[in-house]
């Protein structure tokens, strides 16, 4: 069973070469986004899962995230990377870049949380939220390839559809460093079931505290132009990912039980 996972975001689709199978999943939270799609990705056996379904069709705040997440793990799933869109909330984040973010703030207002809503109670330490291990392994190689990386910052997660009014684009940047739709509650779910799990962010716009409001069109725009780089950089990075987890990430529950 595949024990790495790709969740891909907007402008992602599939990430293999060769044969695939697609497999039905039935899990407690309904259906998760697509069937996830099975392959290898620079010889190792890998899940794709694309967020927004074939097509693009869910949009952010209506992405089934428990039933994603737990499809995964009923494959067999420890790790996660997680391809995502953002704006910029800095100046030297330009369009183009990629932040491996360590850390996040959720504004998000609508979204169910938690795989826990009792009997069973946990608090989930969600202070380092990313894993140490997989940051690493994909900040060197992007680095490697010569790509522009951000090997730390701040994730703000909005409720979307919309994009940031100017007067709350101005507020964020105070606190991060990009702004996105889909992070939350994704990482949350993810560490629940203590899986591993990175963000690889790819800039396709300054948000609106800039003079340019920004548009749909041009976020795709700029990230067509970043897929490629991703398509690499997955393919260079997998294959790195040692068999055994030596990050801390799997033993979050054994402390976080409520009893």
């Amino acid at each position: 069973m595949p024990k790495i996972a790709v969740i891909g975001g907007s402008g992602i689709k599939g990430i293999f070469q060769g044969e695939t199978e697609r497999v039905r999943v039935h899990t407690p939270y309904g259906h998760p986004s697509a069937d996830p799609e099975i392959g290898v990705v620079g010889g190792r056996e890998v899940v794709f899962l694309p967020r927004h379904g074939v097509g693009h069709r869910i949009p952010p705040h209506m992405i089934n995230y428990r039933a994603n997440i737990w499809a995964l793990r009923e494959l067999g799933v420890e790790r996660v990377i997680a391809v995502s869109a953002v704006g910029s909330l800095k100046e030297d984040i330009r369009p183009g870049d990629l932040v491996v973010p360590d850390q996040f703030i959720d504004f998000t207002k609508r979204r169910t949380y938690t795989f826990y809503d009792g009997p069973r109670v946990f608090h989930i330490s969600m202070a380092d939220p990313f894993c140490p291990e997989l940051r690493d392994i994909f900040v060197s190689e992007a680095k490697d390839m010569g790509w522009r990386v951000h090997d730390v910052g701040t994730y703000i997660c909005i409720e979307g559809p919309r994009f940031s009014t100017r007067a709350e684009s101005r507020m964020f940047r105070q606190y991060a460093d990009i702004i996105g739709m889909t992070l939350v509650p994704e990482v949350n779910l993810a560490r629940e079931l203590a899986m591993c799990y990175v963000t690889l962010a790819t800039v396709t716009d300054y948000d609106v505290w800039a003079e340019k409001p920004v548009t749909a069109e041009e976020v795709m725009e700029t990230m067509a132009k970043n897929t490629e780089r991703i398509m690499e950089l997955l393919k260079r990075g997998i294959p790195r990912i040692p068999k055994e987890r030596g990050c801390g990430c799997g033993r979050v529950l054994e402390e976080a039980e409520v009893k």
